[in-house]
């Protein structure tokens, strides 16, 4: 987005003129003269940090001793700048415009401290030698700010910072095949050190005259200062997005499934938000470390967002997970706990994963996840080679000979991504025999076309398929999670059928405790599916062996398989999808999914006669006037009521808020910000979803060894724009040149 001059009389921006733009400064009493030189009343009643946000002046307002250009990119302020030029009587000669930013007329005594304050800022002492020696001049673009030293010293920290960001962009490891370990026999250079030589050979002047006594396969940059140098690019690149969240000011809390780094499992965060132009995006923004309790988690998670990041935990709008294995139920410990501590923050799924999948991976039975990791595995097995994908379509036909449109059917759906559908259960259970035969043939691998890798791995999920708990569980799953499958589904459609959904979660809870109270009925035809399905695959049925290891002999030989799946499975898979569904769908939850009445064509499908005002009460406080609401509720609908015949009515919540005229209603339009916000909800733009494409190739192309989360970071969002002078600008903040010379002298 471009900025205005906030200046009377100047109409400059941005994108028109090459001039610097400067925020208002933070500090209260100077952003106080800022105020009162500019004379524009309005202003006066805003604090420091909103006209620090919103409020730009450009160059041409400041004395050119005040501006300060630290290289050919970067220009700045000197922290005592006080604006001084100003127009205050182009306006007068015309009368008749309505100009914008009025004037604020001053008396006598203001106006002579105002020209005090512009006589200092063109005398100022500290500055008067300086342009005694400058020969005349131009004081605006050629002031001495830096010695030969220091500019020396900046250039060259620019060319390390330039190359560290090459390398994490590129998703190249700092180190290589080169160990970090001081007994390392290895002679290849780190690929840092590659990149050094490379630029000193191609003609890099500043960073030769560094490196010129330095002896030759000496490590040119310590370690211990790549890492300093590495926090720092993650900070700014970080510190970007995070300004882009606070100005938003609400946003949603996502997190992902575990990554493992060399320092053990870590937690990727995302923030969902919408930015200044009214788009919805979703961020990557850490790997958190996956260490300690649900309480310390919690407390680590809580003081990374609002001591490290700078945000307002008050303003979470929603949180979701995407975790699966034996780690759900710690992550849905964290999720009750941030509820408690913030009720605002919603709990409710990710709009990336299919409900089904999500009640699934949070079953904390042990044949549940045995299912889930086989058919992640499963997944991850055909992605290894079209060959692969061709043997399982070739094991569909043989099993659907005499069904040729339903073998058809499945060889299409086997060639997508089916492991992520609402109906993976179903699936699963049509090709289970298939994947068996398939993965037999490959591990058999009698013409040796497949490696030792793949024939391994398809031993690994062979094994798996032909258990008997992972039949009778994968049977007992897709038939609990049918009743689940339309309301998931719709729950990712238009917005017209999650406003719905959320109207229909009442008979999915009704028809899933039918199923609990009559649940001996339905156990029973659930395990002679399971059975029949095992015989036609010459699966023994049999109880699992660990229930005999754990019981008394005695005890467990009296034990049949269908009673023991039945209260070891069947009872607690149905009560828990009740169970999660009702934490899921709070009441917080359902009426924020109704509001979604807001959206034009939900309105105009439900006649106009709708009824935000019951369900506002909870974003109540979110609202920039909530006491005008029903009367703005009332005219928005009358608005899209009586539009004309060739405007259609905007379907999504984004949709609406590109709409120019929705800011002539500030609390609707605060109001699809907060809702549009909320993980559930679907991410209509297949932008918004490259931040989480991006995570997961690298970790995808990244050997564990070689991951670093610094890196990740500038690799995941390599299209933020990279401030080389800022991040120079941090870094001699933090480690002052002196120990940085020291320490390079020393190498």
């Amino acid at each position: 987005m471009p900025n205005f001059c906030a200046a009377p009389n100047c109409t400059r921006k941005s994108t028109q003129s090459d001039l610097a733009f400067f925020r208002f400064p933070r500090d209260p009493e100077r952003c106080r003269l800022w105020v009162e030189n500019c004379r524009r009343a309005d202003l006066e009643d805003k604090t420091s940090d909103q006209l620090n946000k919103h409020y730009r002046l450009c160059a041409k307002h400041f004395e050119p001793s005040m501006i300060c250009k630290t290289s050919p990119y970067r220009t700045v302020l000197k922290e005592t700048a006080i604006p001084t030029i100003f127009d205050l009587t182009s306006h007068l000669n015309n009368p008749h415009s309505r100009h914008r930013k009025r004037i604020k007329e001053l008396t006598e005594e203001e106006i002579i401290k105002m020209k005090e304050r512009r006589l200092e800022a063109t005398t100022d002492p500290s500055e008067s030698k300086k342009d005694d020696a400058s020969d005349d001049q131009d004081t605006g673009d050629s002031i001495p700010l830096l010695t030969t030293e220091e500019k020396e010293l900046r250039d060259y920290l620019k060319s390390l910072f330039e190359i560290i960001v090459v390398l994490g962009k590129q998703n190249i490891p700092l180190n290589g095949h080169a160990e970090v370990e001081e007994e390392s026999e290895c002679f290849t250079p780190s690929n840092f050190q590659a990149l050094l030589e490379y630029r000193i050979n191609a003609g890099d002047e500043v960073l030769r005259k560094r490196f010129e006594t330095t002896a030759v396969n000496a490590e040119y940059f310590p370690l211990a200062q790549q890492t300093q140098i590495l926090e720092v690019c993650e900070s700014c690149i970080r510190e970007e997005l995070l300004q882009e969240v606070r100005e938003g000011r609400f946003f949603s809390l996502v997190t992902g499934d575990l990554a493992e780094f060399p320092g053990g499992l870590h937690l990727p965060l995302f923030l969902r938000f919408v930015d200044g132009s009214s788009c919805l995006r979703e961020e990557f923004i850490e790997f958190l470390p996956f260490e300690g309790d649900e309480e310390e988690l919690t407390r680590r998670l809580v003081s990374h967002m609002s001591e490290k990041w700078g945000l307002n935990m008050e303003q979470c709008r929603g949180q979701a997970h995407v975790t699966s294995g034996v780690f759900a139920r710690k992550i849905k410990g964290v999720a009750t706990k941030l509820m408690d501590m913030y009720p605002m923050a919603v709990y409710t799924p990710c709009s990336s994963c299919a409900l089904n999948v999500h009640l699934a991976s949070s079953l904390p039975l042990t044949g549940v996840q045995v299912v889930m990791s086989t058919l992640r595995r499963i997944d991850s097995f055909f992605s290894k080679s079209p060959a692969l994908q061709t043997e399982l379509e070739h094991a569909i036909s043989i099993f659907y000979q005499g069904n040729e449109d339903k073998g058809n059917e499945l060889r299409e759906v086997s060639r997508l991504k089916w492991t992520d559908r609402h109906d993976i259960f179903e699936l699963a259970v049509d090709l289970l025999e298939s994947l068996l035969l398939c993965m037999d043939s490959v591990h058999d691998n009698e013409d040796g076309k497949w490696s030792d890798q793949i024939a391994s791995d398809a031993y690994i999920i062979s094994e798996a398929l032909s258990d008997f708990e992972f039949v009778v569980t994968l049977v007992v799953l897709k038939n609990t999670l049918s009743f689940t499958r339309a309301f998931g589904k719709n729950l990712q459609g238009p917005t017209l059928d999650v406003f719905f959904a959320a109207s229909s979660l009442t008979a999915v809870l009704h028809s899933l405790n039918e199923v609990l109270d009559n649940i001996e009925v339905y156990h029973e035809f659930w395990f002679e599916e399971a059975v029949g399905l095992a015989a036609a695959m010459e699966i023994p049925v049999k109880v699992p062996r660990l229930y005999f290891r754990k019981q008394r002999v005695e005890a467990a030989a009296d034990t049949q398989p269908e009673s023991y799946f039945k209260e070891y499975l069947t009872i607690p898979v149905v009560g828990h999808v009740i169970q999660e569904l009702k934490e899921v769908f709070s009441d917080s939850h359902l009426k924020a999914l109704k509001c979604l009445s807001l959206v034009p064509a939900v309105m105009g499908q439900l006649k106009f006669n709708t009824s935000e005002e019951n369900n506002a009460d909870m974003y109540r406080n979110d609202l920039p006037n909530p006491d005008t609401l029903p009367a703005e509720l009332h005219c928005w609908r009358i608005k899209w009521k009586h539009r004309g015949k060739e405007i259609s009515l905007p379907s999504t919540i984004q949709d609406t808020l590109q709409l120019a005229e929705v800011k002539f209603f500030p609390n609707v339009h605060a109001f699809l910000k907060v809702l549009c916000t909320l993980p559930v909800l679907r991410l209509d733009n297949s932008r918004c979803e490259t931040a989480r494409r991006r995570m997961n190739a690298y970790l995808m192309d990244t050997p564990v060894n070689n991951r670093s989360k610094s890196l990740a970071l500038l690799n995941i969002n390599y299209d933020i724009k990279c401030d080389l002078d800022l991040m120079v600008d941090m870094y001699t903040k933090m480690y002052p040149e002196k120990e940085n010379d020291k320490e390079t002298l020393d190498s």
